[in-house]
């Protein structure tokens, strides 16, 4: 029923019990996960795992908090393998990519040009992006409107109404996750509420991100507790209440929402997709 469209599965975290971790996301109605890489030396482990259970895909890219030490040899890499793994069916775009602000002591100057030239090779292969938008929501836009990316999902989207809004426009998805159970994340929930419903798609950001109901304290302190991709289905619980609307619908529309952003998944309709789920796109 559900798809988690960014989860780091193939983290340590989960190297007691990823196929546990991946059957109790099942159970819970999680279909499929989609696993993003963070740097050059884990992209033979996501695309492994994604062979390795089929309820998984992946995507490649350098994440920014990796950006020091890289440099064009990355890229060039970075190259070399998207450009091997276009016959593969199981790789679905270039991610996890962007901009990090948050974290001190990262060269933003640095960060900006590594996110570039990932775009580049985007551009080039026509395939889309999972974003990270942590404080620079802005800085990401304009690139991405400047190089002519316009497909893929701005993870864990924490932005303005208005940010959120070029953001769609410029044909990209926004991600929600275990930040939009938290009653305290006004603006997350009213954009999860506002914003079109052909414009969200779910997350979870595990073993990050944890929801309210895993957090240790009343505060949130969710990064202290290992999120899984299970918990999809309790944030579709929570998007459905504020948007009022049932799970089914909710499911179907999401489904919709992920192939749009990540058209390699159409692919897997026959074993992901909601019942009743029908689509003859492929990419």
């Amino acid at each position: 029923m559900w798809i988690d469209t960014h989860c780091h599965l193939d983290a340590r975290e989960f190297d007691a019990d990823r196929r546990q971790v991946a059957d109790a996301a099942e159970a819970a109605g999680v279909r499929g996960i989609v696993v993003p890489a963070v740097a050059v030396w884990n992209f033979e482990a996501v695309r492994t795992l994604a062979h390795e259970d089929a309820r998984c895909v992946y995507a490649l890219g350098i994440h920014p908090l990796c950006s020091a030490g890289t440099g064009q040899a990355d890229i060039d890499a970075l190259r070399r393998e998207v450009a091997a793994s276009m016959g593969d069916p199981r790789f679905v775009g270039i991610g996890e990519i962007g901009l990090d602000f948050f974290v001190a002591g990262l060269d933003s100057h640095h960060q900006a040009w590594l996110y570039a030239e990932q775009l580049k090779i985007a551009r080039e292969f026509d395939l889309p992006v999972l974003l990270h938008v942590r404080k620079s929501q802005d800085q990401v836009g304009a690139q991405l409107r400047k190089l002519g990316v316009k497909r893929g999902i701005a993870h864990a989207f924490n932005g303005s109404h208005e940010q959120a809004r070029r953001f769609v426009e410029q044909g990209l998805k926004l991600g929600f996750g275990g930040n939009l159970t938290f009653s305290r994340a006004r603006q997350i929930r009213r954009l999860a509420t506002d914003m079109p419903l052909e414009a969200l798609v779910l997350e979870t950001d595990a073993p990050d991100i944890a929801p309210a109901w895993l957090a240790d304290d009343q505060f949130g302190e969710q990064h202290k507790v290992r999120n899984t991709p299970a918990e999809v289905a309790g944030v579709a619980r929570v998007l459905g209440e504020l948007r009022g609307i049932d799970a089914a619908a909710l499911a179907q529309a999401t489904w919709r929402n992920a192939v749009e952003a990540l058209p390699r998944l159409a692919a897997f309709a026959g074993t992901m997709a909601p019942a009743g789920h029908t689509t003859s796109t492929t990419s």
